[in-house]
């Protein structure tokens, strides 16, 4: 079905063509002045120009011709020539009607199907996810749900890194420590250990302290790269030892996600890309894209217009060796080749933006990627703590993912201690509400800006609130609980009634943005506006509850009536939620 401003704006387009005017004015738009009207016009403003005329008098005219319409309870001029609209009871009420007894609330499905694929996560084997990480991995589920939820075919890519220099340090560390191992003796031939021999927790100390060691000794770092070197050679220890690393991260980063309610389709690594690479460097020679500066295969992205300096995309460096440039155009050519994608989209930290920029230009210079295939890519800011700086623990170390949903877990639970609910239900709605307290606070913000992780506000159970939607959503499953325990009977086949008061009118008005809102999320890739429409229709039907008898009401059509259009809410509400990966408790 068509949005409820589509729906305005074909009735307002028919009425400025009527009174000799172009239908391209005829723009409706939710109103800046809701003290004044719900929806606005501001055409005839706009058209002044073109017809000669005073903008009041022809808003004037076309507001005496939408006066005939039963679609208005209050239609006016405003000098210097607004259109002021308010819809009628009616007319919401059929519209809200249309919307509840609608697949998916009337959204309307894509004229096409896309094949869009979304690559986030950003994590690296044999480290931990750490705050850091929190971002990309909330903004990417709610990108690849909502798109999903439109009726796209979306895949999520995890895209590991796990082919760089930091697997050639721990296998380096790993030799130093124990090279009796043996993965260490060129002259095995048997089969390998199944056991990985360390564990995650060795992995996160290997990892720091080879990192670290390597940058003060140049005889460390020079045998790590060749480490390295023989791994992407095919020696057959330091394979078996790079697939232990793998399996082992894999496990712990599978545990964290899922606590994040964050699922991917594809567990991708950078490793997967290198078979793609010789054929895609010899196609960028052959096709003269490519030439060598300084030793280096380069590849010129930079355009006339633009007005900054963008360097060459590197492919190859002087020794022969592959960058990250090299790895992320050869997985444009794998996934081409897996899912011949429409789009690609990358959620990434907005400080890669140029590295981004160089890749995608490359993949269309070089004809790896058509351009009818949109590299799409979503920078987003970082997650800063009250000092406006990252977010860091007290003594000033980046925080595990693990931990943060731990203190958070916590908290909730210790605002939760006067509940009459037994341990495992405290320990069960305590983690839900956590992670919706951690998620959107994050997704209520616009990706692309930086935030300020304050606890003590994202647990708030009051306010623009991850724990404040949870409770909404808890308060009406709680409504509908009740009126089947007392037996009230409900008919569902009788619509929702026009709104007796102004509260029912609002919850109503925030409802039919649905349809807008989940496609605006999608086409912007903003999963925040999602959040707006959740805190304002949750904000809306608070004030409904509060300022309308509903189960108990004596009037037995008006009770039916908002018993029903409390249900609308909660499977609206839910169904929000889980675009951006989030589940409401049974109770809190």
């Amino acid at each position: 079905m068509k949005g409820i401003i589509d729906v305005l704006q074909e009735e307002v387009k028919q009425a400025f063509e009527k009174a000799g005017y172009d239908g391209k004015y005829a723009k409706v738009t939710i109103s800046n002045r809701p003290d004044l009207c719900q929806y606005q016009c501001n055409g005839a403003l706009a058209m002044a120009k073109e017809y000669h005329k005073a903008p009041i008098q022809m808003a004037e005219q076309i507001v005496e011709l939408l006066k005939q319409s039963d679609t208005f309870a209050a239609i006016a001029a405003q000098a210097p020539g607004f259109i002021n609209m308010t819809v009628s009871g009616e007319f919401l009420a059929a519209y809200i009607n249309e919307m509840r007894a609608a697949d998916k609330f009337g959204l309307e499905q894509p004229a096409k199907k896309e094949t869009i694929v979304i690559d986030y996560g950003g994590a690296n084997v044999a480290k931990p996810l750490h705050v850091g990480h929190l971002r990309s991995a909330v903004i990417g589920e709610s990108i690849k749900r909502t798109a999903r939820y439109i009726g796209h075919k979306v895949v999520g890519d995890v895209h590991l890194g796990d082919w760089g220099l930091q697997i050639g340090l721990i296998i380096t560390e790993l030799k130093h420590r124990k090279p009796e191992l043996v993965y260490f003796d060129n002259t095995y031939e048997g089969e390998y250990p199944t056991e990985p021999p360390f564990t995650m927790s060795d992995l996160e100390e290997i990892y720091p302290y080879a990192s670290g060691y390597s940058k003060e000794h140049e005889d460390y770092k020079e045998e790590a790269q060749e480490a390295t070197a023989q791994l992407q050679a095919g020696r057959r220890g330091y394979l078996a030892l790079w697939k232990h690393i793998i399996d082992v991260s894999v496990t712990d980063l599978r545990k964290i996600y899922t606590k994040l309610n964050v699922d991917f389709d594809l567990w991708k690594k950078e490793s997967d890309a290198q078979p793609y690479i010789p054929d895609m460097v010899q196609g960028m020679k052959d096709g003269g894209y490519a030439h060598l500066d300084d030793g280096a295969l380069v590849v010129d992205v930079k355009e006339e217009t633009d007005t900054k300096e963008i360097p060459p995309c590197m492919i190859l460096k002087s020794n022969g060796a592959t960058l990250y440039n090299t790895t992320d155009l050869a997985t444009i050519v794998e996934r081409r080749k897996l899912f011949d994608p429409t789009r690609i989209i990358y959620v990434v930290d907005k400080r890669q933006s140029l590295y981004f920029e160089q890749v995608f230009r490359c993949a269309k210079k070089t004809k790896i990627i058509g351009d009818d295939v949109d590299l799409i890519f979503v920078g987003f800011g970082t997650m800063n703590g009250k000092d406006g700086k990252p977010f860091k623990t007290r003594d000033g170390g980046v925080l595990r993912l693990e931990h943060l949903l731990a203190d958070v877990t916590a908290q909730v639970s210790d605002k939760m201690a006067d509940r009459d609910m037994d341990d495992e239900t405290r320990a069960d709605v305590a983690a839900k509400v956590a992670l919706a307290a951690i998620k959107y606070g994050d997704l209520s913000n616009q990706a692309s800006k930086d935030y300020v992780f304050d606890l003590d506000r994202f647990t708030s159970f009051e306010g623009n609130t991850g724990p404040y939607i949870m409770y909404t959503i808890v308060r009406i499953k709680s409504l509908l609980a009740k009126v089947a325990q007392n037996a009230i009977e409900v008919d569902e086949q009788l619509p929702i009634l026009p709104a007796s008061d102004k509260s029912a009118t609002d919850v109503m008005l925030s409802l039919s943005k649905w349809g807008e809102i989940v496609q605006a999320a999608y086409e912007e890739q903003a999963p925040h506006k999602i959040c707006q429409f959740i805190y304002e229709l949750s904000d809306a039907y608070n004030k409904f509850y509060h300022e309308n008898k509903i189960v108990a009401n004596e009037d037995a059509a008006l009770r039916n009536s908002h018993i029903c259009l409390s249900k609308l809410v909660v499977n609206v509400l839910e169904t929000a939620v889980d675009l951006l990966g989030l589940e409401a408790p049974e109770r809190m």
